[in-house]
């Protein structure tokens, strides 16, 4: 690491710590020439996400969506944001421990829906009529029966 007063690239780790959002490493080190103490943080490198939609455009992962989304399915229900934001970070994860670089929108709804469901059933009932777009009341009941079919 070069250190940012004197330039020299020899420096030792005097402290590391987690940081707050769990996301990082804090490292306080020591320039070995000038003896100064900076902070550094170090992340895992994620590459960009791209969510194929629907009609075949392609846009940058945006897991606000995906919480946004599982909100507005909550909305009335007993639900801990923080859960919300788990599963958000769940997905998220999922997606960049695979190997593919692009998921659709299909694939995403899906992976939202399996989490929510042992959650809150009219919430994934919400969730899958927006995802799915039910059409009419015939297309409702037909994912209900299903539900409750697999239950």
């Amino acid at each position: 690491m070069k250190c940012p007063f004197c330039g020299d690239q020899e420096s030792k780790v005097v402290d590391s710590r987690r940081s707050e959002d769990g996301q990082s490493i804090r490292r306080r080190r020591e320039c070995l020439k000038c003896q100064r103490r900076f902070t550094t943080y170090e992340m895992v490198e994620s590459l960009p996400i791209i969510v194929v939609k629907r009609d075949g455009t392609r846009q940058n992962f945006d897991r606000n969506k995906i919480l946004n989304s599982m909100i507005r399915a909550f909305d009335k229900r007993k639900v801990d944001i923080d859960d919300l934001d788990r599963l958000t970070t769940e997905i998220e994860q999922a997606i960049q421990n695979s190997l593919e670089r692009e998921i659709s929108t299909d694939r995403l709804g899906e992976m939202v829906m399996e989490r929510i469901k042992p959650m809150d059933e009219v919430a994934y009932i919400r969730f899958a009529s927006v995802y799915r777009r039910f059409q009419d009341v015939s297309s409702f009941v037909r994912e209900v029966s299903r539900f409750l079919e697999e239950k």
